[in-house]
């Protein structure tokens, strides 16, 4: 599975941002179709950011520890 980086999270909230502003926009033109399309892609935003803010809030990680090295002798 893939996470969003959360170095990038201030863009995300940019876009989510711009695409409140397009819905605005679409709804006061009377473009029903784009808002449909605009609601979809603002959910995937949401999506988003709310994957970073879960990992950011349980933690930065797993520590799974150092490897072991074995030297392979034949």
């Amino acid at each position: 599975m893939l996470w969003p980086d959360p170095a990038q999270r201030a863009r995300l909230v940019e876009i989510r941002d711009n695409l409140n502003a397009r819905i605005a926009e679409a709804e006061r033109e009377g473009w029903f179709g784009e808002v449909e399309a605009l609601r979809i892609s603002l959910a995937g935003a949401e999506d988003k950011l709310a994957q970073v803010d879960r990992r950011h809030h349980n933690g930065a990680g797993l520590d799974l520890g150092m490897p072991i090295i074995r030297n392979k002798e034949h």
